[in-house]
């Protein structure tokens, strides 16, 4: 076998709105089998932020999530709009609205995939240093976000609590910290 892709014979979408497509998809693999319904959901790119203030604390958002019905805090990130010519103005866009936080001093430390088996997306992770409070938040319709400053160590300290429960934040502050030489293992 020359290649391990797959060879779209069919494909319909059953849910295509503002925040999510639903395709079921039928494929031929390099064997020959034919695979039916397979699933794949379509996302827009997302962008997560690590924002540490001149004092090494960590800008977080504490928001409810109706998918765990729990409030947990998360960093701040979201979905690259029509209007963000790069995944580095949403996130710029995203810190300042979630949060009312910016810096001149963003960096992108990584890029992930949600799940590389049934999404489509990618998720693009940022370090940003140095931010400052310049705004007031500018939240959607459904947000209701409290901002908190965590030190960073603390947050280093207390993560194998669960104090992030968001796998791609997770992910994001594990590029930050190689970015920030903070990863040291034992």
């Amino acid at each position: 076998m020359d290649s391990l892709n797959w060879k779209i014979l069919k494909s319909q979408y059953l849910v295509k709105d503002k925040w999510l497509a639903l395709r079921a998809d039928t494929y031929q693999t390099p064997d020959g089998q034919i695979v039916e319904p397979f699933y794949v959901f379509e996302y827009s790119t997302w962008v997560n932020v690590v924002a540490l203030t001149k004092n090494q604390e960590v800008v977080l958002v504490e928001q409810y999530r109706h998918g765990i019905q729990q409030t947990v805090l998360e960093l701040p990130g979201g979905c690259m709009e029509p209007e963000d010519i790069s995944p580095l103005e949403a996130a710029k866009r995203e810190l300042l609205e979630e949060s009312g936080y910016t810096s001149e001093n963003f960096l992108e430390t990584g890029i992930i995939s949600p799940n590389p088996a049934t999404h489509n997306n990618s998720i693009h992770c940022f370090l940003a240093k140095n931010v400052e409070l310049v705004a007031d938040l500018k939240l959607d319709p459904t947000e209701i976000i409290n901002v908190k400053l965590l030190p960073l160590d603390d947050l280093i300290q207390n993560i194998d609590s669960g104090i992030l429960l968001q796998s791609f934040h997770l992910s994001s502050l594990f590029f930050a910290l190689k970015k920030l030489g903070k990863l040291h293992f034992i």
